[in-house]
């Protein structure tokens, strides 16, 4: 019951969360430089055009009005039309999200899938090569940016080496994309036993995922490590190990009680990697969220621009309630 009731507790508030977070985005857009109706009327367009445009566009009314129609509209669930694609913006989300999602989600599970491992061994065994190589591995990769490990990526793997495609989108071009199930292709091809296309899109999912993960598993790994240390060095290990306990029942008490700090930081990497992945996004024209939403900023395109922000603020919110959910379950004192 207090499982459910924490559940319910935090779905009340989320929208009183987005509604600030729509109103802050509202009226912070709107301080931009540039105006939508030159996009939508081109450079040449008259001073008459363009203010015809703009009562068009609700864009002569005063800001509170615009505002409240906004909220209006969103609550029948449409987030207004994109200047830039000519599109509801539901619809490029729509179309756009599955690319993102399944980018981020195979980066945050080989990063925990990897890091957790590497960091918890680091923690144990402090001396030797690996710990030495990992140090290396976690003082150089968060110096690196993103992009330019992506470009030396494709350099070596697809140019130099050719056993990967280039950086062309999600498919191969004469390979046909899976029927849409998730949007996410290796999840479709896998679901529809499309192996051309399974095999395909994985390839191309390799490059960006390991650029994400190379780039951003420092921080579980870091983390993890941490983590495990400080419990391998608590009372309750050091008891364990008086009383004689097997050394594997002592790492896997010390893991336990290591975790919650390593979930906290996988929900963060999540979100981050949400806006993170933009330049890996535009380096291997992977047409994900990160791409459109750059494209809105420059084209000052607000409802395409509120509409990204707003998705944000509901992924990031659901990303931290499944994190404190996670709690429940892997820390007992909470229970």
């Amino acid at each position: 019951m207090r499982f459910a009731r924490y559940i319910a507790r935090r779905l009340l508030l989320l929208p009183v969360q987005l509604l600030l977070v729509s109103l802050i985005v509202f009226f912070l857009v709107r301080q931009m430089p540039g105006e939508p109706t030159f996009l939508y009327t081109g450079p040449f367009a008259t001073q008459e055009r363009v203010e015809e445009v703009r009562r068009q566009l609700g864009l002569d009314q005063p800001i509170h009005v615009q505002y409240a129609r906004y909220i209006e509209r969103v609550v029948r669930g449409d987030f207004g039309m994109s200047l830039r694609t000519s599109q509801p913006v539901m619809t490029d989300v729509r179309q756009r999200l599955p690319a993102t999602m399944e980018l981020i989600a195979y980066a945050v599970v080989f990063s925990v899938l990897i890091g957790v491992p590497l960091g918890v061994y680091t923690a144990i065994r402090k001396r030797g090569l690996i710990n030495r190589a990992v140090f290396l591995y976690g003082m150089l990769a968060g110096a690196l940016p993103d992009f330019w490990f992506a470009l030396i990526a494709i350099f070596v793997f697809f140019f130099h080496l050719g056993l990967l495609p280039g950086p062309i989108g999600r498919i191969d071009l004469m390979v046909s994309t899976p029927e849409t199930l998730t949007g996410m292709y290796t999840v479709d091809a896998l679901l529809t036993a499309n192996w051309a296309a399974l095999a395909s899109s994985a390839s191309h999912l390799f490059l960006p995922v390991l650029t994400l993960v190379f780039i951003y598993m420092p921080l579980v790994l870091k983390n993890a490590r941490s983590a495990m240390e400080d419990m391998l060095g608590s009372e309750f290990v050091v008891y364990a190990r008086a009383a004689g306990l097997p050394r594997l029942m002592q790492w896997r008490y010390a893991l336990r009680n290591a975790m919650p700090p390593v979930i906290t930081v996988t929900g963060i990497l999540a979100w981050f990697l949400l806006g993170g992945a933009v330049l890996v996004e535009t380096v291997f024209a992977w047409g994900g969220l990160g791409q459109y939403a750059v494209q809105s900023v420059v084209n000052s395109d607000y409802a395409a621009l509120q509409g990204v922000v707003l998705l944000s603020a509901v992924f990031t919110m659901l990303v931290f309630l499944i994190v404190d959910l996670a709690y429940f379950v892997v820390d007992p004192r909470i229970k």
